[in-house]
């Protein structure tokens, strides 16, 4: 059987259609294939463009500073005392290098031929593509006290390159540039905190350089210089924790064109804290340099327990998990020809860096370990510790839960499931109290929404190895209605839930469970919390009445108001009298401003009115945009270190309206 399918004809397409993007173009066109997105990171991805090209001079050894200033009229200044972007005429472009720098994609130092050894730059585009989003670019350069300047405008050459004239300053880079706000729609604003831990960051991975950053919008200032570099960076990550050893294992080697940079100590928690980082840019994904340190952190502390005789003939070697219990480390490498995966270079695959970081880790890790033996002592006792206590854990799965249970094959009896099976329909609420738990079970929407109530406060897992984790029922029910399990059978393609929602009450106790339930997701369940999974609802906080049938809810003091400000305005507009010597209450026409301090307080039907119903509820996601501050946040919240918690709750002292408390 043959079938005739009839095909348009336009003999009018033809070369003509075809759209060919020239210079800057295309940045323009797609900005997102080149900075990720068009929003707060965007607008973000923006400085580290400029500023990598400022912190590679230092890593070059050419600059001694790089200083940052946010103006008060949106733009923004990043500037370095390094050698200055050339200004002689390029060969190829007939335009001053400076220029073409800034209006060729793929135009820099950093493809070979002398302009640096090593670089954050992977592609080349950074400054051009940063001159094409921005609405104003000012490019000057200082050359042997000359200052020479150029203007753009949405990457197009504004105010042609010239010399302007003499200068205090020997020689250098300041970039000027201003977000354009057709391109970034959401926003064009430098936050400062975003600016200052970015900073933060690159001077503890540049040591011996100044960075200072200055916010013209509020005066604020700070500047930072770590002569320890990532030594300094270690002992930071540790602050709140009890350390090993106070001294910090430190090498840094060349090893043939590329460097090999470590810092190593361990403190008492059971996390582990390795950040792996290549020409200063941030693998978070890893890659070959992490593989290699994982190795030979194997290979040199099994060696030493064995020759040490702490590891008996008899005993199993310890695994990764077991020595990297504790550990904090920054692994920094530089190479010049960096091998990222994406744009994005979030890993890195040079197959050499992996040799060069287990040749390095295996001859000075194995030399500190036989140096410092009482040290080596306290890493391979924690090491050991750990170990028994993954054995001991295993045994309190098996004996707690029949086999596979931790996987989803036995659900907690207090769980009232979803009806459907599929993980992206359904969402699990996990609801403080078995009276709240009552009023979610019978307003629920059942095919899509399970139950999980949980009895009193959760056990904090802050300081508590998994073998005691799986001793209460609390958590061992979370672990089991999750279905992604715990420890070595986490598996996050086992999720149930796609959408885990932590709904408490609305008060000290509240915010506490909730801290207790983000602390366990995030230490023992991160790549929930990393895929979008996890949730918290915000029940309203008032109920506004007028009558027997017209009712409000209010979900903050704010928003009531502005409620009771437009029910008065509202019946002075149709002519009814109100008396401003009355309560506000009063004028607005209500009946009863009812305060809930707890879910408990709503019946089934209310609860599903304004906390699970999606078309009315207010859910929050929980995200972590900063892994290292939230680890900080968590060591002084959860942790053992009181005086830590004490000056967090003091210097927010001054947050806290008095006339808000229910005391």
């Amino acid at each position: 059987m043959r079938f005739k399918v009839a095909r348009k004809t336009d003999n009018s397409y033809d070369g003509s259609q075809i759209q060919v993007l020239e210079g800057l173009e295309p940045v323009r066109k797609r900005p997102g294939m080149y900075i990720g997105s068009t929003g707060f990171d965007g607008v973000h991805h923006l400085i580290k463009e400029i500023a990598d090209n400022s912190i590679d001079e230092a890593i070059a050894g050419y600059a001694s500073r790089v200083d940052v200033v946010i103006h008060d009229d949106g733009g923004m200044t990043i500037s370095d005392n390094g050698r200055g972007i050339p200004i002689d005429k390029h060969p190829k472009t007939g335009l001053s290098t400076l220029e073409t720098v800034l209006t060729v994609l793929h135009a820099g130092g950093k493809f070979g031929g002398g302009g640096y050894k090593v670089s954050s730059g992977l592609h080349g585009v950074g400054s051009s593509v940063v001159n094409a989003l921005s609405s104003l670019m000012i490019a000057e350069v200082v050359k042997n006290g000359e200052l020479y300047r150029i203007e753009f405008s949405q990457g197009a050459t504004k105010v042609p390159f010239k010399k302007v004239g003499k200068t205090d300053r020997e020689s250098g880079t300041m970039i000027t540039f201003y977000p354009d706000p057709t391109i970034f729609k959401e926003t064009v604003e430098f936050d400062y905190k975003w600016v200052v831990d970015y900073l933060r960051h690159q001077a503890y991975l540049t040591k011996g350089v100044y960075v200072g950053v200055v916010d013209n919008r509020t005066n604020e200032r700070q500047a930072f210089y770590f002569e320890g570099g990532i030594q300094s960076y270690v002992k930071h990550l540790n602050i709140g924790k009890d350390v090993v050893s106070d001294d910090v294992f430190y090498v840094e080697k060349q090893v043939e064109e590329s460097v090999v940079e470590i810092a190593i100590q361990y403190n008492d928690t059971f996390v582990e804290m390795v950040k792996p980082f290549a020409n200063n840019v941030l693998t978070p994904d890893g890659g070959t340099h992490l593989i290699g340190f994982r190795s030979a952190m194997t290979r040199v502390i099994n060696d030493y327990a064995r020759k040490s005789g702490m590891l008996k003939e008899k005993e199993d070697n310890l695994t990764g998990d077991d020595i990297r219990e504790g550990l904090t480390a920054i692994i920094l490498v530089k190479l010049p020809d960096p091998q990222f995966e994406g744009q994005t270079k979030n890993k890195l695959g040079n197959p050499e860096v992996r040799r060069y970081v287990e040749q390095v880790m295996n001859e000075y890790f194995s030399y500190y370990l036989d140096e410092n033996p009482d040290t080596a002592k306290k890493i391979i006792g924690k090491a050991l510790l750990a170990a028994r206590a993954r054995q001991a854990a295993r045994a309190a799965r098996d004996s707690v839960i029949r086999k596979g249970a931790l996987d989803g094959m036995s659900l907690p009896g207090k769980l009232s499931d979803c009806s459907s099976k599929n993980p992206a329909d359904s969402e699990i609420y996990i609801v403080e109290g078995d009276s709240a738990g009552g009023s979610a079970k019978s307003g629920r929407d059942s095919k899509t929404q399970a139950i999980l109530p949980l009895r009193g406060k959760v056990l904090n897992v802050e300081r508590a190895r998994l073998d005691r984790m799986l001793g209460n029922n609390e958590i061992v029910s979370l672990i089991k209605a999750m279905g992604v399990g715990i420890g070595d059978q986490f598996d996050i393609n086992g999720l149930r839930y796609h959408r885990i929602i932590i709904m408490t009450d609305a008060d000290v106790d509240g915010h506490h469970i909730s801290t207790l339930l983000l602390t366990f997701l995030f230490r023992y369940m991160r790549e929930v919390i990393d895929g979008g999974h996890v949730y918290m609802a915000k029940p309203p906080l008032f109920l506004l009445k007028a009558g027997a049938n017209k009712r409000w809810y209010a979900y903050s003091d704010e928003e009531r108001d502005d409620k009771i400000n437009q029910l008065i305005a509202a019946r002075k507009a149709a002519g009814t009298a109100v008396n401003a010597e009355d309560n506000v209450m009063k004028q607005a026409g209500l009946t009863d401003v009812q305060r809930y301090k707890g879910l408990g307080e709503m019946d089934a039907d209310q609860l599903w009115e304004t906390t699970m119903n999606p078309e009315n509820r207010v859910l929050i996601q929980v995200k972590i945009d900063d892994a290292e501050r939230a680890d900080a946040i968590f060591t002084k919240l959860m942790g053992d270190e009181v005086s830590l918690r004490k000056s967090f709750i003091q210097s927010r002292a001054k947050e806290v309206n008095v006339e808000e408390l229910d005391i």
